[in-house]
């Protein structure tokens, strides 16, 4: 009898095998794919690991679907060596190279191929978790085959009807012996969710640990209309022209052009309900004044937090915290500014604001370059290491537009002259990480702490502080914890 109760009592950090389940062509890659994405954002290492492609090196030469009928002993040992090659990989990648999460991409549609995917789980001490993806509406289904299905390797020198013909065919294959997951009986002790016609519904059934919880969240927050995301930074602002880090300035004269520009370019674009985002400092609220359309301000899109190097330009950074600024350099990702923030901490600030972005349709946001670069990250699947370096030039609109498995990019430059703010990555750098190099989980400052310079977040906080009595000293606000809720919309000013 397959196994199918949970694992026995694990650590709360043992990885995680992700089983997709569900008939062909019901977006079961693009899930696994798009998860992933989100996974090693947030900073949890996670691999695809499509058994398709594997079938597709075992077997170098597709000839129709018969290779996918159950009677076809020859192939159904085939696939199954290829399950198997599958599994090991997933094993090394778990164990030996230190992945959180393996995602395990095949149709997984009868309970002796899961069972023996729980079984591996079981003896290795891995956690599963299953994702099964159910769609009976035949438009979705055709419109999924002629998007992604009929521009795969097997169907390569194939004309679209034939091939259009032969994967409906493959699909029936499975469907004879699919067997869907039954969290009511059968599958009562297993870990799920099913995704039901593109997240109309949802089944979950129980979720293990936090992980999985935020698995569960992320899935039904995402759908999959066609929409567009616009993601520029402020206009040009005065501390750009001499060359300062944060702070809260105001737009120089050539910053007020890109607004004005940035006006007339989304006009251009005749976009039903666009939604308009901004950080609650000063240069972006001034950005977007000048589009004459409702805005949202969110504390979680202001800047990195410099912490004492505020209002400082780099080369007074050098100069007064030159330990610093070398640390800077050399994992730009991990390092936290004392008293401030590290780009590690910005992306766990920006997760409201991904998952909000994934529920809505078409949104511009105006932001600043680090946020830019960690939303850009996000959409493109770059590493950690490439995100502190991604080039967000000023008064230059990107235009994303998500596609099957990715996200399409246009960078719309509206030819309003501003200052560079780049830095490339020093040669010291790419020669790899400094020994002596600390983790700002570890010790997050370098020496005694000076004095932060203060810096007005939002208008509440300027109330407050204006207000208060003489002699009174105000309240600390308090830090907004990573995960909350921090969608701080006001009325523009």
């Amino acid at each position: 009898m397959p196994f199918r109760k949970a694992c026995g009592p694990q650590l709360a950090n043992s990885p995680t095998v992700i089983v997709m389940v569900g008939l062909p062509a019901r977006g079961k890659t693009y899930i696994s794919k798009k998860l992933t994405r989100y996974l090693n954002w947030i900073g949890v290492p996670t691999k695809v690991f499509n058994v398709g492609e594997y079938r597709r090196e075992a077997v170098k030469h597709y000839s129709s679907y018969d290779f996918f009928r159950p009677d076809n002993e020859e192939a159904m040992k085939v696939r199954r060596q290829c399950a198997l090659a599958a599994l090991r990989d997933v094993k090394l990648y778990l164990t030996e190279e230190a992945g959180q999460i393996a995602v395990f991409d095949a149709t997984n549609t009868t309970r002796e191929r899961r069972g023996m995917i729980l079984n591996f789980a079981k003896e290795n001490g891995f956690k599963v978790f299953f994702i099964e993806s159910v769609c009976n509406d035949p438009t979705v289904v055709a419109t999924n085959v002629m998007e992604v299905k009929l521009s795969s390797p097997d169907y390569r020198d194939c004309n679209s009807t034939d091939a259009m013909e032969d994967f409906m065919k493959r699909i029936n294959c499975y469907q004879a012996s699919y067997q869907p997951l039954d969290p009511d009986d059968y599958d009562r002790e297993l870990s799920l969710i099913k995704v039901i016609d593109v997240g109309r519904r949802f089944l979950v059934n129980r979720v293990q640990d936090h992980i999985q919880s935020r698995i569960v969240y992320y899935l039904m927050n995402i759908h999959v209309q066609p929409r567009t995301i616009y993601l520029c930074r402020h206009g040009e602002s005065e501390f750009n022209l001499k060359g300062k880090i944060g702070g809260d300035s105001g737009l120089s004269n050539r910053g007020k052009k890109f607004a004005v520009a940035l006006n007339k370019f989304v006009e251009e674009q005749n976009l039903k309900d666009l939604k308009v985002w901004t950080s609650q400092l000063k240069r972006t609220i001034q950005t977007a004044e000048a589009l004459q359309l409702p805005y949202e301000q969110w504390k979680a899109l202001n800047e990195i937090d410099a912490g004492v190097c505020e209002e400082m330009t780099y080369e007074d950074i050098r100069e007064q915290h030159p330990e610093e600024f070398a640390l800077r350099d050399q994992d730009k990702y991990y390092y936290r500014y004392p008293s401030g923030e590290s780009y590690q901490d910005l992306v766990q600030r920006l997760e409201p604001v991904i998952m909000e972005l994934e529920r809505q349709e078409n949104v511009l946001v105006i932001c600043h370059q680090a946020v830019m670069r960690c939303l850009l990250a996000y959409f493109l699947d770059k590493s950690a290491d490439e995100m502190p370096y991604l080039k967000c030039p000023l008064h230059t609109v990107l235009k994303l537009t998500p596609v099957a498995y990715g996200c399409r990019v246009e960078s719309i430059s509206l030819n309003i002259e501003a200052v560079n703010t780049h830095r490339e990555r020093p040669e010291e750098a790419k020669k790899g990480p400094n020994p002596l190099m600390r983790r700002n989980s570890v010790t997050p400052l370098a020496s005694p702490e000076p004095t932060k310079k203060p810096r007005i977040n939002s208008f509440e906080e300027h109330v407050a502080v204006s207000s208060a009595l003489p002699g009174c000293v105000p309240q600390e606000v308090p830090t907004q914890m990573p995960g909350q809720n921090m969608n701080n919309s006001q009325k523009p000013l």
